[in-house]
């Protein structure tokens, strides 16, 4: 890289020190996870409770109530839909209209339907869900726009030393959010219980279709708004990123103002090099340019992110019916409505803060050390070899060593999050140049989503019956797919430590090594000699 050509405003953000207004940044951008993680999680905690409220039969009063295969997969699984959705469409709003200018959209959109999800209505079982449905696609459409817009927003405002650790601190609110999620359903179900003290469900099966029972599930719900509703007025006081403002509004001049009036940093205009920049980003993203240049990179933020979350959300959203294997939760007949939500919550909870909160923030701290490549490579492995185990010995471990599975399960979502589940989330922010860096997110995101669709759809409906040998079959090919994440890993660089502009090849310095590699072609002479140019 040519660092001498750098504008002065961008090697200004990659030289600045950190300060109050990165670690404000980072909350108000964590803000929006914590909350996309709080919704797209809280619904785990409630969809048996569902169940027992409004698909109760009363001429099998051994069954309490269970939701229908087709309906648990679409109340668990629309959100996702809506997140897809959203990250594609705001994601290419990103880069058309400025980062900021739609940054505020997705926090209404969080709020509003967040509340109307609690507020679901109707007079049958089936107008209740799907109003529900309805509004948690929504509610995904804003969270999925969330994603590429606060990756992007955070990259280009940190400096090349601390970025890593900044997106990824961003990231990690994602498991406050999870953790939440459990504390709050907790929490709630535990006052509905000391007001409406526990029966046995096949002493009073009426219990678990009673009005309290019914709002338990929508204050849950509801209360994901809170967090979103906090933060939008800081969010809207953010100013442009100044990356944005110079290499793709072309100025300079308003890029330094933007970036001297909220960090402690002097700034000059330099417009005169802006034009070097400019014709460095001119490429669309769909060129063949942009497929020298990237294709490969992209492939592999698309290849990662998809196998990833095939794992991640099987996991998470099929885990109230691995509870009981681990011996966390009762089974639904031994205990009422309310205590079920209790009992599965507590298990969230518990499994969040022991296994998956931690390795968010060992990633926070160790990524700048270590580098998105390692980090990646080793979650993907370890995340295997713990499936492939609970698969192998799941009877074994199921009822002779629920301790171990427990540990084992834990373990799987600590190197997702010290992984994969964060550096997916990282590199497509760093990799890719500024013109479509927020739409090629919203593109490796989208895959993501993708994955967690065959999750909650196909996965799902696999494992629903609870039959043993379903689970183990679930496991071990959950196994196999991060193992492909594993080698689909090779397709990133290492981008530890350098500006973006050297990673993109903005800075009209050297090439960078994706399109230096595939240059470096082999061309028959003449005389018949090889010759590498």
């Amino acid at each position: 890289m040519a660092s001498n050509n750098n504008l002065a405003v961008l090697q200004a953000l990659d030289t600045a020190r950190t300060q109050w207004y990165h670690i404000k940044a980072i909350v108000i951008a964590g803000m929006g996870f914590f909350t996309d993680a709080y919704d797209l999680f809280c619904i785990t905690a409630v969809s048996k409770l569902l169940g027992r409220l409004y698909y109760y039969d009363p001429d099998h009063s051994d069954n309490p109530g269970k939701l229908p295969q087709n309906v648990n997969n679409f109340v668990t699984g629309v959100a996702l839909f809506g997140t897809l959705s959203g990250q594609l469409v705001f994601g290419w709003l990103g880069d058309k209209l400025g980062r900021k200018k739609v940054y505020g959209i997705t926090l209404i959109l969080m709020v509003i339907c967040a509340i109307c999800s609690g507020l679901s209505f109707g007079s049958t079982a089936e107008s209740v869900i799907g109003t529900l449905c309805f509004f948690r696609f929504w509610l995904g459409f804003g969270i999925g726009g969330d994603y590429p817009l606060s990756a992007t927003i955070m990259s280009e405002y940190a400096n090349k030393k601390t970025r890593g650790a900044f997106i990824a601190a961003v990231f990690a609110m994602q498991g406050v959010g999870i953790i939440f999620a459990g504390l709050v359903s907790l929490i709630l179900s535990a006052i509905f219980l000391k007001r409406y003290p526990a029966k046995s469900f096949k002493a009073d099966p009426i219990f678990s279709t009673q009005p309290e029972a019914d709002f338990l599930w929508r204050i849950v719900l509801m209360f994901g708004a809170l967090p979103a509703l906090l933060t939008y007025y800081w969010r809207m006081k953010m100013p442009e990123t100044g990356r944005y403002t110079a290499l793709i509004e072309g100025n300079a001049k308003q890029a330094a103002a933007d970036m001297g009036r909220v960090l402690d940093i002097e700034l000059d205009a330099e417009a005169e090099k802006l034009s070097q920049f400019k014709a460095a980003n001119q490429y669309p993203l769909l060129s063949h340019e942009f497929y020298i240049r990237h294709g490969r990179h992209l492939l592999g933020t698309m290849s990662t992110w998809f196998l990833l979350d095939i794992a991640f959300y099987s996991q998470n959203l099929t885990q109230k019916d691995i509870f009981p294997a681990m011996g966390l939760t009762k089974l639904a007949p031994e205990i009422n409505a309310i205590e079920e939500v209790y009992e599965t919550s507590r298990a969230m909870f518990i499994v969040a803060l022991l296994g998956t909160f931690p390795g968010y923030w060992f990633t926070v701290l160790f990524i700048e050390k270590i580098g998105r490549f390692i980090i990646q490579l080793v979650g993907f492995l370890m995340m295997s070899i713990f499936m492939l185990l609970l698969g192998v010995k799941y009877e074994y471990l199921k009822e002779e060593n629920k301790l171990l599975f427990a540990a084992l399960y834990g373990l799987t979502f600590f190197f997702a999050n010290f992984g994969p589940n964060s550096t997916t989330f990282v590199l497509p922010a760093e990799l890719f140049p500024t013109r479509v860096r927020s739409t090629c997110h919203a593109l490796s995101a989208a895959s993501g989503k993708a994955g967690a669709m065959i999750g909650a759809f196909v996965v799902q409906s696999y494992t629903l019956n609870q039959s043993v040998s379903n689970i183990k079959r679930a496991l071990m090919v959950l196994a196999f797919t991060n193992l492909l994440g594993f080698c689909f890993t090779f397709l990133v660089p290492e981008t530890k430590g350098r500006s973006l502009e050297e990673i993109s090849g903005e800075d009209g310095g050297a090439q960078n090594e994706t399109q230096m590699a595939a240059r470096r072609s082999v061309t028959m002479q003449g005389s018949g000699r090889l010759e590498v140019i």
